[in-house]
């Protein structure tokens, strides 16, 4: 699922000293090399590219350095400056500050103390740069904070330094579990209860929780006007738990849409450097020390590839030059080689941002599409080497092809059940939180929800018969069901009609393992399937071929009922009369069907249902009236015709 990241044009441009095209010009670019823009909104001077963030790129692309190191690769611009490739000044130590951390989650802390620092409204490039891409501004370390996240991609937190309790004036920070039923109250005022699989940022002298780290600030220890001192934290988290924790809470935030994609802890050094210097540009505070937990820091990976094997993934013909080209333009790291065909290899060490390139194929990937998909030319594929086995598919289909070719229409249903075996752990659906067990629920309910517009699909005559085939999952282990329901609107009990399904079924199947059930109900039956052996009644079979009508789409509105008899000579045919009513009801008869014939005296009644529906509004009698009178009138024209 995509992510959206507001992107300005003018804050892009910061990185470049030659003009960037504008923002529909950058819109393609990045549609067409990297990710795939919305639309593009004109902000006053300023430009908004709605670009969609894919997770693969999520760990360096939410964040306007990440977009525009893809817009100098995509236009070959070089970029003017570029904050990863700046290194990062030894920080001042502190013994004021201690930070303990659970490195089954903490990847890397940073905190540091800043004192004297001046709260207050921020200046107006500032609340520009955030205003422009939908922040709002609050004060100038919060801004600070959220500009830092928006241009490089690293979230951040500030606390005040005097909510916090000290030991003979040193801070002691602990990122710990949190408490079964330990709350935290944020800064947006909401209170979240915790479990024991979610971590909180802590006081270690008070235990207090200053917030739920990864996802939000707490209000004990927000920044206010009378805040002098800062405790700054930038951390890095295991991805999948802050997904974990976010999902439980309900709670996504800008720091856990980039934390869940896994960013690299070694952007948390650059993102100290930067905040630190931005508070002290915006708030004239000064930076007292840094504390470095860094537990185990990731070995550089490298990936070497052929260009052979790059051209065999794309499809493509290129050349050396073309691929060290395209690793120069996205400023990817290589040495190059050539084994003894004199053919090109190289070997790429990413930079550390670049967590999406692991293998040969991210190589072919990058190269591809710097280079553009679009010149990759078509070509047929190779013949696929044997058939792949379609018996269990055919014998599926066989069965359905049984059932249909005696009336009855296939339905499907959802998955997710009100009850059930197996529970979801993140159900999508608060009354659906379970697996389902059966197919028996679910066809009672279609049949209910049929009924009522059964005079659109069905003659009033006819019975409502449905079938599903598919997958349920009971605690022993999912498997194949079918389930017959049968809603007669006259005639035969349904019981009766089910019972003689099944006995055709068993007739016609009668060596695959298909078993009666014990039960049969007024209007559901279902049957297991988990001992068929589908292979075998697919052996040898072709599936129906399927005659597919023009698609029309469906109504919105209700539809509405009226009958019509009339007397007729004898002789005349049902089709001459459908047609009369037909071409005198024009365009609001959306069916029409007989349900009674009878002759008597020389003359033949026929009666039929006609049903009215729009697709533009609901019909009232004011509607109807006047095409009813416009059919009888066609009826009675005709010599000898008479409607009763």
């Amino acid at each position: 699922m995509a992510t959206s990241f507001k992107t300005s044009r003018t804050w892009l441009q910061k990185y470049f000293s030659e003009e960037l095209p504008s923002g529909e010009v950058l819109a393609d670019t990045l549609t067409f090399h990297v990710v795939e823009v919305d639309g593009v909104e004109n902000k006053g001077d300023d430009q908004i590219l709605d670009t969609q963030i894919l997770p693969d790129r999520a760990g360096y692309l939410l964040s306007h350095r990440g977009i525009a190191s893809e817009v100098a690769a995509a236009l070959n611009i070089p970029m003017s400056s570029d904050p990863l490739r700046t290194p990062v000044p030894e920080f001042p130590t502190t013994d004021k500050l201690t930070v303990d951390v659970d490195t089954s989650y903490v990847l890397r802390h940073l905190g540091a103390i800043m004192r004297g620092v001046r709260v207050g409204p921020s200046p107006e490039w500032l609340k520009s740069a955030l205003e422009s891409v939908g922040q709002r501004s609050i004060n100038n370390i919060v801004d600070a904070t959220n500009y830092v996240m928006l241009n490089i991609g690293q979230p951040m937190h500030a606390f005040d330094l005097a909510k916090i309790s000290n030991d003979a004036g040193t801070t002691r920070i602990t990122i710990r579990r949190a408490a079964a039923g330990e709350a935290v109250t944020v800064l947006t005022g909401e209170t979240y209860t915790l479990t024991v699989d979610m971590f909180v940022i802590a006081d270690a002298l008070s235990g207090q929780a200053l917030d739920i780290a990864g996802l939000k600030g707490g209000a004990a220890s927000g920044i206010t006007e009378a805040t002098t001192d800062l405790f700054v934290s930038v951390g890095t988290y295991d991805g999948t738990t802050i997904r974990k924790m976010s999902q439980a809470l309900k709670l996504w935030t800008d720091a856990s849409q980039r934390y869940q994609n896994k960013i690299s802890p070694e952007l948390g050094a650059y993102g100290m450097r930067d905040i630190l210097s931005l508070i002290k540009d915006v708030a004239g505070a000064d930076v007292e020390g840094v504390v470095d937990v860094y537990p185990t820091p990731p070995m550089p990976i490298s990936v070497s590839v052929s260009l052979s094997r790059v051209n065999g993934i794309l499809g493509t013909s290129y050349v050396s030059d073309d691929m060290t080209n395209a690793l120069n333009r996205l400023s990817l790291p290589f040495e190059a080689s050539t084994i003894s065909s004199g053919e090109l290899v190289v070997t790429i060490t990413p930079p550390f941002e670049r967590g999406d390139i692991r293998i040969p194929e991210d190589v072919a990937d990058e190269v591809g599409r710097i280079l553009g998909y679009e010149n990759v030319l078509p070509l047929e594929l190779p013949a696929v080497a044997g058939t792949p086995d379609q018996r269990a598919y055919c014998g599926i289909e066989r069965i359905k092809d049984f059932l249909v070719s005696r009336g009855f229409t296939e339905i499907s249903t959802q998955s997710f059940a009100p009850e059930g075996e197996i529970l979801l752990a993140n159900p999508l659906q608060a009354d659906r939180p379970a697996l389902r067990a059966g197919l028996r629920e679910n066809m009672q309910d279609a049949l209910a929800r049929a009924v009522q517009q059964a005079p659109l699909v069905l003659g009033p005559d006819s019975m409502l018969k449905l079938f599903e085939l598919g997958t349920v999952f009971p605690a022993s282990g999912e498997h194949l069901s079918l389930v017959l329901g049968y809603k007669g609107l006259i005639g035969k009990e349904s019981k009766t009609v089910l019972e003689e399904v099944v006995d055709a079924l068993l007739e016609a199947f009668p060596a695959c393992g298909l078993a009666r059930p014990e039960t049969i109900d007024t209007n559901v039956c279902e049957l297991s399937l988990k001992d068929v052996n589908l292979e075998s009644l697919g052996e040898g079979y072709l599936p129906a071929k399927l005659a597919l009508s023009e698609y029309h789409p469906f109504s919105i509105y209700p539809f509405a009922l009226r009958d019509v008899a009339v007397w007729t000579p004898e002789g005349t045919e049902e089709s001459e009369v459908s047609l009369a009513i037909a071409g005198a009801a024009g365009d609001l008869l959306a069916r029409m069907d007989r349900f009674d014939r009878f002759e008597k005296d020389g003359r033949i009644s026929y009666a039929f249902r006609l049903v009215f529906q729009s697709s533009e509004r609901t019909l009232s009698d004011a509607d109807i009236d006047p095409v009813m009178q416009a059919v009888t009138d066609a009826l009675n024209a005709k010599e000898d015709w008479e409607v009763r």
